[in-house]
């Protein structure tokens, strides 16, 4: 294989960018990560992942983006920075599209089922309706469209919803709320839509290696949408935590929420999940903590 289709660039190299580029480089690959910090610089070349110093925010600091085919985009919000998530999701989206190295030819961006507004238990897919009631998932949305204006025709583009990622190390301000017996906040009977880590890591990897078809947009969830009740139920029996309580703020109606559906991520990509429900991720994740 040409040497050029080994070499990948991943923005936004964290909880999943990081295992994305594990298996990348386990494959035989060429990986780079852009950082804005020199500690984070020796965090991932101790990785094997080669370090691209840079800002989305520093147009400037992307002059230099290594010329590699495959762009994986992941940011995340960093709640301790100045920029507001809008600027850092839009706008520093755009400052690297207009940085892109010419040698590109596929992205894998990495969005959000925020998109979707439904909030009565609605089942969605990737043609339903996205009207945002959060302003995160209106940003995500908007994202998402600036990438689809720029790229459509010009290169392939994967644009994954995920829904919550789970994991190890991802659950630990869960526990101990719940060891605390802190009362939740949220409607026990609300839907939540999860993914554990290693699954979403798959389906990245998958989508990397194709192309995107008839609609660049996947879904990215496991098989079983799952009350909040039943989830925090179960955390709580496997680390020996009281039973859940609940307490929703009053006079508001309920936010059921939505039931994805993944049946494109499995049946057009063929990704078998390892952990299709919480009863298979959550042990996994929690015993790894």
């Amino acid at each position: 294989m040409n040497t050029t289709l080994k070499s990948r660039l991943i923005i936004g190299c964290g909880y999943l960018g990081r295992r994305v580029a594990r298996r990348w480089i386990d494959a035989g690959n060429q990986v780079f990560a852009l950082t804005r910090s020199s500690d984070h610089a020796d965090e991932l070349s101790a990785l094997g992942i080669q370090p691209v110093i840079g800002d989305v925010l520093s147009p400037t600091s992307l002059q230099s983006l290594p010329a590699t085919t495959t762009l994986l985009y992941a940011v995340g919000y960093d709640r301790s920075g100045d920029a507001s998530k809008r600027v850092v999701y839009v706008n520093g989206l755009r400052n690297v599209l207009a940085a892109l190295p010419d040698s590109v030819d596929r992205i894998v961006y990495v969005s959000s089922t925020s998109v979707y507004g439904q909030s009565s238990g609605e089942r969605v897919d990737e043609s339903s309706i996205c009207e945002p009631t959060s302003e995160g998932g209106q940003i995500c949305l908007d994202a998402e469209r600036l990438l689809q204006d720029k790229l459509t025709g010009r290169i392939g583009l994967h644009i994954l919803r995920l829904s919550g990622i789970y994991g190890p190390r991802r659950l630990i301000a869960r526990i101990d709320a719940l060891r605390a017996g802190q009362h939740l906040t949220s409607h026990p009977d609300g839907c939540l839509n999860l993914i554990h880590v290693d699954d979403a890591t798959t389906a990245v990897l998958t989508c990397a290696e194709r192309d995107a078809g008839r609609s660049p947009v996947t879904l990215v969830s496991d098989d079983c949408p799952i009350q909040r009740r039943e989830f925090y139920e179960t955390v709580a029996k496997l680390v020996d935590a009281p039973e859940p309580t609940f307490a929703p703020p009053p006079n508001e109606a309920p936010d059921l929420g939505k039931c994805c559906d993944n049946r494109r991520l499995r049946e057009e990509w063929g990704v078998n999940l390892t952990f299709p429900t919480i009863n298979e991720g959550l042990p996994h994740a929690i015993g790894e903590l």
